[in-house]
């Protein structure tokens, strides 16, 4: 019979084994992959269907652009972890006043976080999105700290913080190497002080960093960065940097904001990435076979990279897609791709196939989607077109002309097929009025498809949520700066 010491020397034994071999298997990896829910869409999917898209994909993260009641409603009791958006015009005023900060918690969270199986699961506030994006300027800097502070006070005032944590999204060009060279990282010298302070609040309330990550963008700015290395092609020549090879502009991002972390002073705060993807019309490259490229090159590369003895910050805690759905109202300030970030089309169906790792291996489409009529606006051929491309450019600045910019899906369509395009974008725009296919007498509504090749020419959604564009005289538009942009870029297809 062994003697009490001896058991207790074997049972201190075993235990230290397990520890040796928890602490030897340990494999780091992304705790979760979400995706960016925007609604700026003149018809979006229905809150309730886009809920029932989720589901069929097992996608249980959700990161949102705001705080749509009618949005976080339909998210109630589907467990499905929730960031809550707070846009970049509201952050002076909850900047100055705590009391508009706990307002904003009563109204916003408060009744939706509330025991019981039909409540939401929020866990992010996002104060603002994106405000340190370098073509905003410094216009949000005073405000963002303050913001998000006062919304933390605010969450402990209703004794919610210790399950609602407050981040703030960064942008993609909030960090930089002049050099290309990750062990070189550091953040924009103009936004450094504020991200000190920004820092200091997430590692005192134990918030992570929320970043973007844009290969597209970064393939489209920089000059010395290729497609093959955007895309995680195995051609892509690949960079050296202290002794680490890098195949792949992602890992290159990523770990450069890991050196601009470290360099802020703040090595061991948890990474999540944003904002990741690639859109799929608009410009050159933006193609769903380039993006599907993209998405299975990602998610390729993280399952690799979890395979292996790394460090838990070698890579991000959580991920989130941008986007879910295209948005045919999202600003173009940027580019024209800026509408077409979305896995879905904007009636949810799938551009491409992926496995997201999240237990299906392919996407699943939106069921049993309303549509309008399949009518469509085209122009009438059989009259006198002199003043036909005046009226398609009035149409797009009030529609959504995007996909007949330089590369996109629809920048081949002759004469007068792009006059069509622009026609018929308005009249789906205003929900197939006859009237807004009137075009001065040279509109002409159809009920055979014109669509083209890749050129589809849509039929909008019929959905009660549909948002109705305010009633315009084509030739008595305001024309916004964005949509000026757009029309200096498709101007010539016209002529």
């Amino acid at each position: 019979m062994a003697s009490p010491n001896s058991v207790s020397i074997s049972i201190l034994s075993l235990v230290l084994v397990s520890v040796l071999s928890i602490s030897t298997f340990f494999i780091p990896e992304v705790e979760a992959i979400g995706v960016n829910w925007g609604t700026a869409a003149s018809h979006p999917l229905p809150p309730p269907k886009v809920l029932e898209l989720l589901k069929a994909n097992k996608i249980n993260k959700v990161k949102l652009f705001d705080a749509d009641p009618l949005v976080l409603e339909s998210l109630s009791g589907s467990n499905i972890l929730v960031t809550v958006g707070i846009p970049n015009s509201m952050l002076r005023s909850l900047n100055s006043s705590l009391k508009a900060a706990e307002r904003w918690v009563h109204d916003n969270l408060t009744r939706f976080v509330s025991d019981g199986a039909t409540r939401v699961q929020i866990e992010y506030i996002a104060a603002g999105d994106e405000p340190f994006l370098e073509s905003y300027g410094e216009q949000f800097y005073p405000f963002v700290v303050g913001a998000a502070a006062n919304i933390h006070t605010a969450l402990v005032k209703a004794n919610l913080a210790n399950k609602v944590k407050v981040v703030v999204p960064c942008s993609y060009d909030v960090f930089r190497s002049e050099s290309g060279l990750p062990s070189k990282g550091h953040f924009r010298p103009n936004v450094n002080k504020t991200m000190m302070e920004l820092l200091t609040f997430f590692s005192k309330h134990q918030s992570p960093f929320f970043v973007t990550i844009s290969p597209f963008r970064s393939y489209h700015e920089v000059k010395n960065i290729s497609l093959d290395f955007a895309l995680f092609r195995e051609r892509a020549r690949p960079r050296n940097d202290s002794r680490k090879i890098y195949k792949n502009s992602f890992q290159l991002s990523y770990d450069t904001i890991i050196t601009a972390l470290s360099r802020a002073g703040f090595p061991h705060i948890d990474i999540v990435i944003g904002q990741i993807g690639w859109p799929t019309d608009g410009a050159a490259n933006a193609t769903s076979s380039h993006a599907e490229e993209f998405m299975k090159g990602l998610m390729d590369h993280l399952h690799t990279r979890s395979g292996k003895n790394l460090s838990p910050q070698d890579l991000p805690m959580e991920i989130y897609i941008f986007g879910l759905l295209d948005e045919d109202q999202r600003s173009i300030a940027s580019g024209n791709f800026e509408r077409h970030w979305g896995l879905f089309t904007f009636d949810g169906q799938a551009k491409y196939q992926v496995d997201l790792g999240q237990g299906s291996r392919k996407l699943v489409n939106a069921q049993d989607v309303q549509y309008h009529s399949s009518k469509w606006c085209v122009v009438n051929n059989n009259l006198d077109l002199f003043n036909a491309t005046a009226l398609a450019l009035d149409a797009c600045s009030a529609a959504d002309c995007s996909s007949l910019s330089p590369g996109g899906s629809c920048f081949n369509l002759s004469w007068p097929g792009n006059i069509s395009y622009a026609f018929n974008s308005y009249y789906q725009q205003h929900d197939q009025k006859a009237e807004s296919c009137a075009f001065g007498g040279l509109g002409l509504i159809t009920t055979v498809d014109p669509s083209v090749d890749t050129c589809r020419f849509v039929v909008e959604l019929r959905a009660s949520l549909s948002v109705p564009l305010h009633e315009h005289t084509l030739f008595c538009l305001i024309i916004s700066p964005m949509v000026t942009i757009l029309l200096y870029l498709i101007r010539d297809i016209f002529s």
